[in-house]
């Protein structure tokens, strides 16, 4: 079964940058969608960006033109650029895909946009 550990999260102001990084335990060549979640507080996890092995590339209407997602299939990575944060980006980020019908998801990485 794939795993995934995220990183990159931290306290930043709003409208700073952050970049999210995923590892990913084989070949993501392999995996056809990888997709970035979060959890806000309070709330349940909301889709943010997906990413297939076509290079296509999907966006959750609130972090479009903000946020991009990429892979480096190389370092079996998966990335998440957040430019332009706002305090309601501040959640718990985490990687995901599904698996055999089963959702596979990270650990998370925490992200606190405030000033």
């Amino acid at each position: 079964q794939v795993q995934f550990v995220e990183s990159g999260g931290g306290l930043v102001q709003p409208g700073g940058s952050l970049r999210l990084s995923c590892v990913v335990s084989r070949s993501i060549a392999t995996i056809y969608t990888i997709n970035w979640f979060r959890r806000s507080p309070g709330e349940q996890r909301a889709w943010v960006a997906s990413s297939t092995n076509r290079n296509t590339s999907k966006y959750a209407d609130s972090v479009m033109g903000r946020f991009t997602i990429s892979r480096d299939n190389t370092e079996n990575m998966v990335y998440l650029q957040m430019n332009n944060l706002k305090p309601e980006d501040t959640a718990v980020y985490y990687c995901h895909t599904t698996e055999f019908g089963w959702s596979i998801w990270g650990q998370g990485t925490q992200v606190t946009v405030s000033s």
